[in-house]
Parts: structure tokens; sequence; C-alpha cells
């Protein structure tokens, strides 16, 4: 599943309006994650939509060492990851305001992904320098209700990545999304730190198929989730 623009699903295949799905009313903050090319940006606008929600994606475009770092990323690592530190946890830290016109706030990113990124991509003095400036700031951000984390395949990725055709990832090299899968992974199944929902994306397209969305939609904004739970949907018929 790509990042491409899209929109709600107001009706199913024959034109017949959805059946209204209410939001749990202790669900204020849910983030969306995974790796580059899942589809969460896609699934936190459309979420956004559904239910009104405060809509808060990753200024990723705003990042002057970005395109640099896919070219170089030894080079331009320690620079580009200390841009993305800065503008997340301004972002994140202005959440603590609680927006009084919107019962939801929902976010492509998680600040901790901050870190998973930077362990890749920085070592020595300037790994210490950041986990400094990380412990700092990592206590005041606000902890979400609800992460959501869409799983994929480094080739599924690889493929989404190829079909958004941005720019700055026209090179993107495929170990480098294989080691990402492996750094997500690792730390989400260990996440302790609030409900966690992880989904299998691997052989879904929930903007292509209104039923698989709206089975996302019910176990995202319906069910309650305790810890850590798993979803494994079944796949349109188109998918397969």
């Amino acid at each position: 599943m790509a990042d491409p623009p899209s929109q709600p699903h107001d009706a199913d295949d024959l034109g017949h309006p959805l059946q209204p799905i209410r939001l749990l009313d202790d669900l204020r903050f849910i983030i969306i994650e995974g790796v580059i090319g899942v589809g969460k940006t896609t699934m936190a606008r459309l979420l956004a939509r559904r239910f009104n929600g405060q809509l808060v994606l990753e200024e990723f475009d705003l990042n002057p060492f970005l395109e640099r770092f896919y070219q170089d990323r030894k080079r331009w690592g320690f620079q580009t990851q200390l841009a993305f530190l800065a503008s997340r946890f301004r972002q994140q830290k202005a959440l603590l305001t609680r927006d009084l016109f919107h019962q939801v706030t929902i976010a492509d990113y998680s600040f901790d992904k901050d870190r998973i990124f930077a362990h890749l991509n920085l070592d020595g003095d300037e790994a210490q320098l950041y986990e400094t400036l990380y412990s700092l700031m990592e206590p005041s951000i606000p902890r979400p209700d609800l992460i959501v984390y869409l799983q994929s395949t480094p080739e599924r990725l690889m493929q989404n990545i190829r079909q958004r055709a941005r720019s700055y990832e026209t090179n993107m090299d495929p170990k480098y999304i294989e080691e990402l899968h492996e750094a997500y992974t690792y730390y989400f199944f260990r996440y302790v730190k609030s409900p966690l929902l992880i989904i299998n994306a691997e052989h879904i397209d929930f903007v292509k198929n209104p039923d698989e969305w709206e089975e996302l939609v019910r176990q995202i904004a319906t069910v309650r989730h305790h810890g850590t739970t798993y979803f494994n949907p079944v796949p349109s018929s188109i998918n397969r």
C-alpha cells in the first residue's frame, strides 16, 4: 500500500452508505506507524476524515538534508536526524494543548520512530549526543491511546515506494528498507508503553477495497486493545 492522495470510502461498491462506526470515547490520540512505504500516511488521512479528527503529518519534506541523506547516509545522517528530532519534538509537544474542536488526534508517526532511525544511522560521539538530546525531550511527549503498526515485507514496501515515485526516493536502497524492517520489527514486538495493534498489511489494499478498509476501521475504532493485539485481515479477492 503506497501513500497516494486518496478519498474516504463513503459508500460500498453499490453506492449504499456505509454503516456508521463510532470511535471509542477513550481513543483521543492514535498513531499510525510502519516502515517507509507501508501506507501509514494514507491511513492517517482516511481515519482523520472518517472521524473528523485533527491530523498530524510528519514534515519530512521540510527537512533540508533528507535528499542528501538518501545519496550519502553516512555523511548526512547526523544532520538529517537532528532536523527530524527537532521537528518531531515541536509537533508532538504541541499536542499537549488539547484541540477542543476534534474528538481525536491522528498522527502518521510516533516520536519513538526517531530513535529507531538514529540507531541505524548514527554511531560514536554522534549517537551519544543524540541519546542525550532524546532523553531530555522524550518525557514531555504525550503518550498515545493506541498505536497501529502496519507490518509488511521489504519486497512489498519497495513495490509501494516505486509506485509512489517520490523524487528523493528514486534511488532507495533495498538493503536500507530491509534494515528498517528488522529494526521496526524488533522495536514494536517489544513495545509496552501503550496499547498496540499490529496489522499484517502485506496482502491488502485498503484504498482500493472498501471492505478491507471497513474491517480495519472496526478493529481500530471499536475494539478495546490491552497490551499488544495482532490482526491478520482477510485480503479481498481483488488482491489474490
